[in-house]
């Protein structure tokens, strides 16, 4: 069969890079249709989406946008930036209305869109907390007022708008929004920055979603200021909070705000991806890398303190005080991601997926009406439940709460898990790339035709991928799987012959036929992980992980009266892997923290670190001290 090879699609992702060793694949490239993700992406559409929706009108943030209109009466309802979760929700909508066509959702979408809308100062300004009789002055607190931030994430939902093949009225509104924060703040306005990056990533992917250069210029500015001093800092919040302490490309770790630290690391990789700054480019993945390294929980977790929700020194990683915010873990699945078309290195997609499956996907309940904000590693207090109509603060150390005051993450995880499929695959020209593992479809134009495959998988729970040529060119092309760091004994099947395959990437290179397929079989037993000896918080302690999944030991599979604080890991027993997790032999120890017999050893489930406290009340824990 002979293809001409055409241009490649537009962009239907939330990323796209001008430059770099891979092209992202968008949501008009692969399409989910079941298996883990497909269902998640069913539950956001089914329910998160809704929840979101509901939970804002219930309490009045998005009234606020009615209030500025001038239709509602009344006080402002939230903090300074609510106005972020409504954007985000519309992002999540538009990514949403990208994967498939939903006609009461996209009522709701317009509606949404509409009263957003008339709320737009004639000059291109919107902020529902600044700016209006009897309103603080624009602009008048950079530090927290979080307009820029705002104004962000409004452009990030109009790239979506865009991306999914609509320039209609959100797009419009954006374009004057960027436009406003031109005048104020380009060459000729204000040198300043926002507290809270944000800003620096969404002018540059707007930028390209509309090719208009001032955009990227503006956001260059953003990246350059920051590290001045410029911001005022408090008791608690100095510069280094604000990451305000050091220019970009002269840091050499990420500090401070764990959220806004990721955030700015994503649009500076973005300024120097479209600017051809390798200098910024090369800093910002090394403080990526050290952070993780050093700075990272074994779920991709960031940020070990609940004080200004900042990451600790290296190596100050306490499981019990993880805050490991899930905003901050989606932060780090979106710098992962730049790095890995940047370089094309799996590492990057190997921390994407460790991060993805058990960071963020801790936060939503099984039902997709409650969430988690901080996510911690181990809890000594047995969880309460949240009335299901209870605004909480932020619901720390407790089971999942269905709203809170500050609810950045359950519109986080709405946007993240609409656009998943934008984050699976990529292409260099000569190949088509698997980087995530998901059952679906994915169709690409290579430099020697069109490629499709369809993909069939119960990954993460079955380590067997299988992919089968529906369609290719008559050219010699490439299929590559990522092979996962942690997958020794890992092998793949290509033309009827099998090899064990390395961690990297297995790449069939040939002719391909349809009906051809190729399997990669990854090893899904149990293993035992020991933390860093320099790690103090959990040393003489292990985990389990069974493939990409952290696993945690609840109390509910303990036998009655027996705490996760009361038992001890015998290493040198068999680790037996189950359906969803692994069993492992304890020791229980008494109140008078002595050890039993050997005889009153126990054997004891562990579940998946992100399906935990789905299952009522409980303590957990994932390291688990071992027998001394």
């Amino acid at each position: 069969m002979s293809i001409t090879a055409s241009a490649p699609p537009a962009p239907s992702g939330p990323v796209s890079p001008r430059h770099g060793a891979l092209r992202p694949l968008g949501l008009a490239e692969v399409r989910i249709t079941g298996g883990l993700w497909g269902g998640l992406q069913e539950l956001n559409a089914r329910a998160i989406i809704d929840h979101c929706l509901g939970w804002m009108e219930r309490i009045g943030w998005i009234a606020n946008f009615d209030r500025i209109a001038g239709t509602a009466d009344g006080e402002h309802a939230g903090i300074e930036f609510v106005d972020s979760e409504v954007y985000k929700l519309l992002e999540a909508m538009a990514w949403e209305l990208g994967r498939r066509d939903d006609p009461a959702l996209a009522e709701r979408y317009d509606a949404l869109v509409a009263r957003v809308a008339a709320a737009q100062d004639a000059d291109g300004y919107i902020n529902t907390s600044f700016g209006h009789p009897g309103q603080r002055a624009r602009y008048s607190d950079l530090e927290w007022g979080h307009e820029l931030y705002c104004a962000g994430h409004l452009l990030q939902a109009a790239v979506a708008r865009l991306r999914t093949g609509h320039d209609d009225e959100l797009p419009a509104i954006a374009r004057r929004v960027a436009d406003h924060l031109w005048e104020a703040f380009g060459p000729d306005g204000r040198d300043a920055i926002c507290g809270h990056a944000e800003i620096e990533v969404a002018l540059a992917e707007f930028s390209r979603a509309t090719g208009e250069p001032r955009h990227l210029e503006l956001a260059r500015l953003f990246v350059e200021r920051r590290g001045h001093r410029t911001l005022a800092t408090t008791l608690f919040q100095g510069s280094d909070y604000f990451q305000d302490d050091v220019p970009v490309r002269d840091a050499e770790v990420l500090r401070g705000h764990a959220v806004r630290a990721l955030y700015l690391s994503a649009g500076a990789l973005d300024v120097a991806d479209e600017t051809g700054d390798d200098e910024l480019a090369s800093a910002v993945e090394a403080q990526y890398r050290r952070s993780i390294e050093r700075r990272s929980y074994l779920t991709g977790g960031v940020g070990s303190h609940h004080q200004n929700e900042e990451f600790g020194e290296d190596y100050e990683l306490p499981a019990d005080r993880a805050y490991a915010e899930t905003c901050a873990a989606i932060g780090s699945v979106m710098v992962a991601w730049r790095l890995l078309l940047r370089t094309g290195d799996a590492g990057y997609a190997d921390q994407l997926e460790r991060t993805l499956l058990n960071a963020v996907l801790v936060s939503p309940r099984h039902d997709g009406r409650a969430f988690y904000y901080a996510n911690t590693l181990h809890q000594r207090v047995r969880t309460h439940p949240n009335a299901d109509d209870e605004l909480s603060e932020r619901a720390e150390a407790s089971m999942r709460a269905p709203w809170f005051e500050v609810s950045c993450c359950p519109t986080n995880v709405a946007r993240t898990l609409a656009s998943l499929a934008g984050y699976v695959a990529t292409t260099d020209g000569a190949a088509l790339q698997l980087h995530q593992f998901v059952t679906g479809e994915v169709r690409v134009q290579l430099d020697a035709g069109a490629l499709a495959v369809r993909v069939e998988t119960a990954y993460p729970h079955d380590g067997r991928v299988r992919v089968t040529v529906l369609e290719a060119p008559d050219a010699e092309v490439g299929i590559a799987l990522r092979v996962p760091g942690w997958a020794d004994g890992a092998t793949f099947t290509a033309a009827g012959a099998t090899a064990p395959a390395s961690p990297g990437y297995a790449t069939a290179r040939r002719v391909f036929a349809p009906g051809e397929q190729l399997e990669l079989v990854l090893p899904l037993e149990p293993r035992l992980t020991a933390p860093d000896p320099r790690v103090d918080a959990v040393r003489g302690q292990l985990a389990v992980e069974r493939g990409p999944l952290v696993l945690a030991l609840e109390d509910v599979d303990l036998p009655d009266g027996v705490d996760v604080e009361h038992v001890e890991l015998d290493e040198a027993a068999p680790v037996i892997a189950t359906a969803d997790g692994a069993e492992v032999a304890l020791r229980v120890r008494t109140d008078a923290d002595l050890p039993l017999a050997p005889a009153d050893g126990i054997r004891a489930r562990l579940r998946p670190y992100k399906d935990w406290a789905n299952r009522g009340p409980s303590t957990m824990r994932v390291w688990i001290p071992t027998v001394r």
